[in-house]
């Protein structure tokens, strides 16, 4: 049986977006996310906060999306796939995830006010 790798984000950036190119000349741009939860503790009252940070790779014309419109503390709404890749430093062998953007069932999209020939990806 098939499975599905599927991840769906509303978030924010935290910094401005990271565009290069991959050694095939494909255009590919590096995210910072943040996504925020906010909750009342029960017992104190007070209000709670939590910030999860997600690294997204985004490729091909959403990664020149990204680069044209996007900057840090802009709202985007991510759809793709988790990736986990492998590397060493020191001997020792070290692990990233980060949700990966790319072909037809990744989607980019900014979410703020946007210019009128401003177009998802």
């Amino acid at each position: 049986m098939a499975g599905i790798n599927k991840v769906i984000i509303v978030g924010n950036l935290g910094e401005n977006p990271q565009a290069n190119k991959t050694f095939s000349g494909l255009d590919v741009a590096n995210l910072s996310v943040a996504t925020s939860e906010s909750w009342t503790d029960k017992t104190s009252g007070e209000k709670q906060e939590k910030t999860e940070w997600h690294r997204v790779a985004v490729f091909g014309n959403a990664a020149k999306y990204a680069k044209n419109y996007l900057v840090k503390g802009s709202k985007v709404y991510i759809e793709g796939s988790l990736e986990t890749k492998k590397w060493e430093k020191d001997g020792q062998d070290r692990y990233t995830t980060e949700i990966k953007v790319a072909g037809y069932t990744g989607i980019l999209q900014g979410l703020d006010k946007k210019p009128e020939d401003d177009i998802p990806f």
